[in-house]
């Protein structure tokens, strides 16, 4: 969600005469990746139609099928563009070394510090524990060690942690009880000032590091290539869709075949959100709330399952799949379309600025009439228009006379002390 700071470098490639350096240098226009942009501007809308939109109704058409799409995968699309950026911060193609490296981590942990004191500012609201900010923060701060590792090699991490977290976290769970999660977060000083401690950053949060590093480090990886070139356009083009035909159709096979479908339907009424053992409030309402949001339960059937939320190898892979699906379809369609790119140029002005609308977003949120902020009573289809022509607007105006977002101009701000590092 930080802003993209980087250029749209290609790889390093031997250096050409004096006469032609000119020549081969890329243009202003495409200096920024603009794809990355427009792929954040939609995971921003998919945000407002889960936190605004009306709750989508089985068999209730095309645009509940949009809205139940945008649960849970516009996060996932959100962390994995967050792993994306850090890479443009790092060194895209290859990592940075030396005074540079160290700066560059510098600013990331300044990131973290100040994204961990907004998230925990917004989690002090009636927007409780749904918002995503502090969860960056953790993610940013786990990523410090990988930042100089290439592509394969963050590519089998983030397949080992696809793997492997889900089950960790299932078995982590299990294994706590009301008790000791009270007890941990009565010596959480960030649990005691906002009810978002570090075990629901890691674990129990609606996006617990544990399992969503998974998005991150494959945005990592998706940094690292040349998105480009037609070679790595073929093979994410083969992998995306892939990955979604596994997650989705494994998923449901395994559950039908083994009737563990019957046994979760029958069960969710009985079943908790961990998160929910130190907020009631989050088990009733919440936004982006977890669809499969009881499968962590007493039973480990939601392993089997996809739905947004649980957190299950297959949840992983298939929102994954979208993920890099997304990215690629836009990327491509820019480079195509020049036409596209001019028309898209206000929804691309809002990935541009996303802290500044995903922060502005939940601040109007609060500021709506209802009862309660998870969500608010007047959610409709309506509500979600005025959001989205809202934050165009704004965006494409504020674009005009500034290169930055409000909060993304303070952020890089924040982080210019790093230059001093040596």
């Amino acid at each position: 969600m930080t802003e993209i700071e980087s250029t749209n470098k290609t790889p390093p490639r031997p250096l050409p005469s004096p006469e032609s350096a000119t020549a081969t240098e890329r243009p202003a226009p495409m200096a920024r990746l603009v794809g990355v942009d427009l792929a954040r501007a939609l995971a921003v809308f998919g945000m407002f139609a889960v936190h605004v939109g009306p709750t989508p109704t089985p068999g209730g058409g095309v645009g509940d099928w949009f809205l139940e799409l945008a649960s849970g995968r516009a996060s996932a699309l959100f962390a994995t563009l967050a792993g994306f950026s850090l890479m443009l911060i790092a060194g895209r193609f290859e990592p940075k070394t030396g005074p540079a490296g160290r700066q560059a981590r510098a600013r990331i942990v300044i990131r973290a510090v100040i994204l961990l004191v907004l998230g925990s500012a917004l989690a002090m609201t009636n927007f409780g524990g749904a918002g995503i900010l502090n969860f960056y923060a953790v993610y940013f701060l786990l990523a410090l060690p990988l930042l100089r590792l290439r592509a394969k090699t963050l590519a089998i991490i983030a397949v080992t942690l696809a793997v492997v977290t889900p089950q960790v976290a299932y078995v982590t769970r299990a294994l706590l009880t009301e008790s000791v999660v009270h007890s941990i977060d009565s010596w959480d000083p960030i649990a005691r000032l906002c009810g978002v401690g570090v075990l629901d950053l890691l674990l129990l949060g609606l996006y617990p590091a544990i399992t969503w590093m998974t998005f991150v480090v494959t945005g990592m990886t998706l940094g690292r290539l040349d998105l480009s070139s037609g070679a790595v356009r073929r093979r994410l083009a083969v992998v995306g869709p892939a990955m979604i035909a596994f997650g989705y159709g494994v998923s449901w096979l395994a559950l039908r075949l083994t009737g563990g479908a019957q046994k979760i339907m029958a069960g969710m009424p009985a079943m908790q959100d961990p998160g929910a053992m130190k907020d009631p409030g989050m088990a009733s309402g919440s936004f982006d709330s977890p669809v499969g949001g009881g499968l962590g339960g007493p039973d480990a059937w939601g392993l089997l399952a996809a739905e947004p939320h649980s957190g299950s190898t297959f949840d992983l892979i298939g929102s994954l799949g979208i993920a890099i699906t997304v990215l690629l379809c836009l990327t491509v369609a820019l480079d195509r379309l020049p036409g596209l790119r001019r028309l898209a140029k206000p929804v691309i002005a809002v990935g541009t600025m996303s802290l500044t609308l995903y922060v502005g977003h939940i601040l109007v949120i609060l500021a709506l009439p209802g009862e309660a902020a998870t969500p608010p009573q007047s959610a409709s289809a309506a509500l979600l228009l005025c959001f989205v022509v809202g934050a165009t607007v704004f965006a494409a105006v504020l674009a005009r006379f500034f290169r930055r977002g409000p909060l993304e101009y303070l952020l890089n701000a924040a982080t210019k002390p790093a230059k001093y590092i040596r």
